[in-house]
């Protein structure tokens, strides 16, 4: 997984790692209900998509919750660094050179405040494209 993708994962999926794990209901006694014989389906299209998109994430919101959390977030708003520390991943130099080639964000010399203002926006634009609300706090 690129690192887009662990960002959109850590955001998209932030209730669900947060949310306690349901325990299995209790069994119950007596006789084990008849099912009825499932009717054959045709075969699905290769077409179709193998797992539907992602439902809409407040993405503003998620990241809030995130910041309250850390005790601040610092300036993950517009700071592509300071959104990375907040999800918990990499932000060095290496790892920004791989996210802008991914996302292709070449906008100045790496590790640039133009290249990383450049890059913020491209995360942003890109979790918009994906499913995510993005406030207009997000899009600097």
């Amino acid at each position: 997984m690129g690192i887009f993708g662990k960002i959109m994962d850590k955001i998209f999926h932030h209730d669900a790692k947060a949310a306690p794990t349901p325990t299995s209901a209790p069994t119950a006694t007596g006789p084990t209900p008849v099912r009825p014989t499932p009717v054959p389906q045709a075969p699905a299209s290769s077409a179709s998509p193998a797992a539907p998109p992602p439902a809409a994430v407040d993405v503003g919101a998620v990241l809030a919750t995130m910041a309250e959390m850390k005790g601040g977030g610092g300036n993950y708003q517009s700071s592509i660094v300071d959104l990375l520390k907040l999800l918990d991943l990499d932000s060095g130099l290496t790892a920004r050179k791989e996210l802008a080639d991914e996302l292709g964000v070449h906008a100045a010399a790496d590790g640039s405040a133009e290249q990383n203002i450049a890059l913020h926006r491209a995360v942003v634009a890109k979790l918009a494209e994906n499913g995510g609300i993005v406030p207009d706090s997000l899009r600097t």
